[in-house]
């Protein structure tokens, strides 16, 4: 049976983060989790659920995409954000 390889996602978390000058703190008292889990996924030593990811996605007004990559890809668009499109 062939080993499945692990898949590294990467994040810009901390960078979004400092660039509102806020604190691990700060941040995870907007999203409702620990500044544990804050270090954890900024560290890359845990991923988000889908749920968490898509709220850190809207609280910075980004895509997950904008936020989140695989190893080795660029997050979509980050030196630009895509605009978020609502349903009218």
């Amino acid at each position: 049976m062939a080993r499945e390889t692990e898949v590294l996602v990467k994040n810009r978390l901390k960078v979004l983060r400092a660039e509102r000058d806020w604190s691990q703190q700060d941040l995870a008292n907007h999203l409702g989790v620990s500044r544990q889990t804050i270090n954890a996924i900024e560290t890359e030593k845990y991923d988000p659920s889908l749920p968490l990811a898509l709220k850190i996605g809207k609280l910075f007004g980004l895509c997950v995409e904008n936020i989140f990559s695989l190893d080795g890809d660029d997050p979509i668009g980050a030196a630009a954000p895509l605009p978020l499109t609502s349903k009218n």
